[in-house]
């Protein structure tokens, strides 16, 4: 559903590519369901209601292969982990990550993990690569919210347990990570200058686990995964560029997104003398993911304060 950015006052569920592109996922504290807003052209002007983190809801399953998200009933304010006691301890799916490891397995978790499931390189700005996995309804938008430059679907699994142990032996054998940080995929973009290292990094890690799987009995089936064109943008290498020089978490801001990758954006700002120091427009870079767990409201009054910097190339 195309949902636009009504004014209003909502807790932020971050960036999600669930509908197969880039939108603000969005819990309006009214109680109203949650809102899916498109954010690609679009004008993002809001302002950081308080400093705290409030409760992000859960994922429940839709049925047998899918989930969903759930907004907070209460609009509690956030423990560990992003969530409320009372949201925490619904939430079944909590329990996927260490699934494989034995341990507590809810019924509908159970169904979940059971159906097929996809392993996947996945090679970020600065060479960084990593491996990951993603049930089949979930594999095309689960690389898509990655930010990645380049990723590979490694191979098919019969089902959650199986790939994850896939995961864990060929983090053992390739010293792969299964984690990138947010803040370090964004410092990489903010320094692209040529695509040529991660493409090479990426064929090397491909090699290398197409090699690991084969020892391993499996067959590798490497496929290609096809960027997102509202990242292209962003995947530019020496596109001029600057970081957002304003903390995203606090404050009032006004932004047209230009380009989204993974919760990364490349962004124009309103006036006011935002720019270069010589009057021109710079693309700003930053990271809507922080926003997750912020209490924002948006308003069209709203816009980012005056900002000179240099571009991040120069």
């Amino acid at each position: 559903m195309d949902q636009g950015l009504a004014s209003g006052t909502y807790v932020c569920h971050g960036i999600t590519w669930a509908s197969g592109d880039p939108r603000l996922l969005l819990a309006p504290v009214t109680g109203e369901p949650l809102i899916f807003a498109p954010v690609t052209g679009r004008r993002l002007a809001y302002q950081v209601s308080g400093t705290g983190r409030w409760c992000t809801g859960r994922y429940c399953f839709a049925d047998r292969v899918r989930v969903e998200a759930v907004p907070c009933p209460d609009r509690a304010p956030a423990e560990a982990g992003g969530q409320c006691a009372a949201c925490a301890g619904r939430d079944d799916f909590r329990f996927a990550h260490r699934f494989h490891a034995g341990g507590h397995v809810p019924d509908a978790l159970a169904a979940y993990m059971a159906q097929p499931h996809w392993l996947y390189l996945a090679t970020f700005a600065d060479g960084t690569t990593k491996i990951g996995t993603a049930a089949d309804p979930r594999k095309r938008s689960r690389l898509d919210e990655q930010g990645a430059l380049i990723a590979t679907y490694l191979a098919r699994s019969a089902d959650g347990r199986a790939v994850r142990f896939l995961e864990d032996a060929l983090t053992r054998r390739l010293g792969l990570t299964q984690t990138v940080r947010a803040a370090a995929k964004l410092a990489a973009l903010a320094g692209l200058r040529d695509l040529a290292p991660a493409r090479s990094a990426h064929q090397q890690h491909l090699g290398r686990a197409t090699e690991a799987l084969n020892a391993l009995n499996v067959t590798a089936t490497p496929k290609a995964w096809a960027p997102p064109g509202e990242g292209d943008l962003l995947r530019t290498p020496d596109a001029e560029r600057a970081l957002y020089p304003h903390d995203p978490r606090s404050g009032e801001h006004g932004l047209t997104v230009l380009s989204c990758l993974g919760s990364q954006v490349l962004a124009i700002l309103d006036g006011n003398g935002n720019g270069d120091g010589d009057g021109k427009q710079l693309p700003y870079l930053l990271d809507l993911g922080t926003l997750k767990g912020r209490r924002i409201v948006l308003g069209a009054q709203y816009s980012s304060p005056p900002a000179a910097v240099q571009s991040a190339l120069f």
